[in-house]
């Protein structure tokens, strides 16, 4: 489909790429990486053509469609969520208009026997057999479900876009580039503006319903979920592994071994080939000897050893004061703009816990922490605890330091003991390497000064910290510098990310934000999302609610593991009983009784199961219009008049097949919300 063949790529005589070949096949997932300046964003804009190389050759099929999504881009905001996401079906559109002004014309003539007449009559109907080859008007339904997909609500739809933040907006240009559906999509880290259940879905859809995909990505297991093949950017070289990354992981380890190896072989050959040299260089009898031996030495092609990064320094927070016993205290906490954000948070986070915030974007996870470092008004009470010494990284934090220094001068100001014959190590760990360390700050990137900041919080001395998405501008190097700090951190820790792999094994509870309400899971969060995509009872909360009714609801892990709560009933659900509320458990115990809790989830799973049917079958008729449509782009396809009435059959199926889906989804909802 591709061929990238002796590519170089040199900036001021320096080489990025040297002699970089390979090809991409189509239903090829490929995942590029290679530490951060190795070249992977560049070799992304090369394939996409948006720039060209020093040498070499990129070679394409005749076409063939290119989806490309940079990381930054010039976004519009004059039109709503909705007439924006349209602009992908623009070519249908077009079409359209073409079609409704021939329909006029037809219409309005009268010369029915004439050449013009007919000839205009078969150029409408190939149009408009086109026009229904390519979707004509039943785009709507998919182009709904890709916005849902992604986050946004149907009441988001008319809103204009310049309502929505950048991470947001970068949503509706992925979702632009989904529906055009091209033969190579080229991701450049399509999940720093997602949350957790997005990633989810953008996931099963590159898996699924995609054409070929290289995508960078510093999500691990995004990547992982995705990719069936890795090419590694190193050494200015190009090294694909048929693999997915946890695979070419190990395989790129037992690589360096052998490289290592033969390094030390060569070493020892060419010492050997040099002290010959000079034994024997004044000897008569000995010269051919060692003329042969010099031309050996000037033939010897040095072994590389891929590059190193330096995930295994070790890190420590300073020590600190030690914290009360609850740093951290929520009751009946409220927080309302024009809306309710959250009401009736009541939690408590005790010391040296380390816990995550997940949700939606907009659910109200860095309203809270601002709230909690008493940065905005709130209802409620809120209780810092003793000692309690606040370390807190904002996604805006790298805006807050001196651009009139220099990055080491930056750490520098903030290190203290033996750390500071330490420096230049913490820098090259994330990717402030060499001359990197000299730079000002005020010329550095706005990822740059994200983990300049991350350095200096790694560095205070603190016993609560409160991160949020602090993995946004990491790479995977670097962030496993950072959770290693983390986990070894004696204080308590607070974090905001949809990072899995990086909250995995690094938290033990997790603090859920929908629908204005907080609710507590114990366990880390793998064993969070099995359980929201196993057990549908998030939603009985609503069966809970009222005045009264607690807001942090701990789900039934929760119940029967978190000390000090009471598990009624057979349901598995904790009850934080208060004095004005004796008769909750009895009323609870009446709603949720075993039988009635077995029945819900029965229906529920048989909602699922339609959802998932209808799903296949969409799938299945999408496959058949595919192959019909390769048969009718082939000239003997093109003739065949039969081919087209399958085809008008097919859609008519598929439009039948997205109602029944729509039909079953909302059943689904309906009955998760009873």
């Amino acid at each position: 489909m591709i061929s990238i063949d002796k590519l170089g790529v040199e900036f001021s005589a320096t080489p990025l790429f040297l002699d970089a070949s390979f090809v991409i096949n189509p239903k090829d997932r490929i995942a590029l990486v290679g530490k951060n300046g190795a070249g992977k964003s560049t070799m992304l804009k090369i394939i996409a053509g948006m720039q060209q190389p020093t040498y070499g050759q990129v070679s394409k099929q005749k076409d063939i469609t290119i989806g490309y999504l940079p990381q930054v881009m010039v976004l519009a905001d004059h039109r709503t969520v909705m007439e924006e996401t349209e602009t992908a079906f623009a070519h249908i559109q077009e079409m359209q208009k073409k079609l409704e002004k021939m329909n006029e014309e037809i219409s309005s003539r009268t010369d029915y026997e004439s050449d013009s007449y007919m000839q205009l009559i078969e150029r409408f109907t190939h149009e408009n057999d086109r026009f229904s080859m390519m979707g004509g008007t039943n785009y709507h339904a998919e182009l709904e479900r890709t916005l849902h997909g992604l986050g946004f609500q149907t009441s988001d739809f008319d809103r204009p876009t310049s309502e929505f933040s950048g991470g947001w907006r970068m949503r509706i240009e992925l979702a632009k580039l989904l529906l055009q559906k091209p033969d190579l999509l080229l991701l450049d880290e399509p999940t720093n503006h997602l949350d957790i259940g997005s990633i989810q879905w953008l996931e099963q859809f590159l898996s699924q319903r995609s054409n070929a995909v290289v995508l960078v990505s510093h999500d691990r297991a995004f990547i992982n979920n995705v990719t069936n093949r890795t090419i590694e950017i190193t050494c200015h070289r190009i090294n694909d592994y048929k693999v997915k990354y946890d695979e070419y992981v190990k395989l790129r380890d037992e690589r360096r071994e052998q490289q290592i190896r033969a390094y030390e072989n060569q070493q020892k050959e060419i010492a050997e080939i040099k002290q010959f040299i000079e034994t024997f260089r004044y000897k008569p009898t000995k010269s051919n000897q060692v003329q042969s031996r010099i031309k050996m030495l000037e033939k010897i092609v040095p072994i590389e050893i891929d590059e190193v990064d330096t995930s295994s320094l070790h890190l420590k927070f300073p020590s600190c004061l030690r914290s009360g016993d609850y740093p951290i205290i929520c009751e009946d906490v409220k927080k309302s703009y024009a809306k309710t954000i959250f009401s009736d948070v009541n939690l408590t986070i005790k010391r040296g816990e380390k816990v995550a915030f997940v949700g939606n974007n907009g659910e109200g996870k860095s309203t809270l922490i601002k709230c909690i470092m008493d940065e905005i008004p709130f209802e409620g009470n809120l209780k810092v605890g003793h000692n309690v010494q606040i370390g807190y990284f904002a996604q805006n934090q790298a805006q807050l330091l001196n651009g009139d220094i220099t990055v080491f001068d930056t750490i520098d100001q903030v290190a203290k003991g033996d750390i500071r014959l330490k420096i230049r190590d913490i820098l090259g760990a994330f990717m402030f390497g060499g001359e990197a360390s000299d730079k000002y700050v005020k010329v550095l990137s706005g990822g740059e000064r994200s983990r300049l900041a991350m350095i200096r919080l790694l560095l205070e001395p603190v016993n609560l910290l409160i991160l949020d998405e602090p993995t946004n501008h990491l790479d995977m190097p670097s962030k496993d510098v950072l959770k290693q700090a983390i986990r070894d951190f004696d204080g308590t820790a607070i974090i905001v990310s949809h990072d899995r792999d990086f909250l995995d094994g690094l938290v033990d509870k997790v603090y859920e934000f929908g629908g204005g309400k907080v609710r507590e899971h114990i366990g880390g969060i793998y064993d969070f999302l099995q359980k929201k995509q196993i057990e549908s009872l998030n939603e009985l909360g609503k069966n809970l609610s009222g005045e009264g009714s607690p807001s942090v609801e701990p789900d039934q892990t929760s119940a029967r593991n978190a000390q000090g709560g009471k598990a009624k009933g057979n349901t598995g659900i904790r009850i934080q009983e208060r004095p004005e509320d004796k008769n909750l458990a009895n009323k609870t115990q009446a709603l949720l009784s075993y039988a009635e809790l077995k029945e819900q989830n029965k229906r529920i799973k048989k909602a699922e199961k339609a959802v998932e049917q209808a799903e296949e079958k969409v799938m299945s008729i999408e496959d058949a219009i595919a192959k019909l449509e390769a048969k009718l782009a082939t000239p003997a396809g093109a003739g065949d008049t039969s081919l087209f009435t399958q085809y008008g059959e097919l859609k008519e199926q598929l439009a039948k097949a997205e109602e029944e889906w729509t039909e079953a989804s909302m059943n689904l909802e309906e009955i998760k919300g009873e």
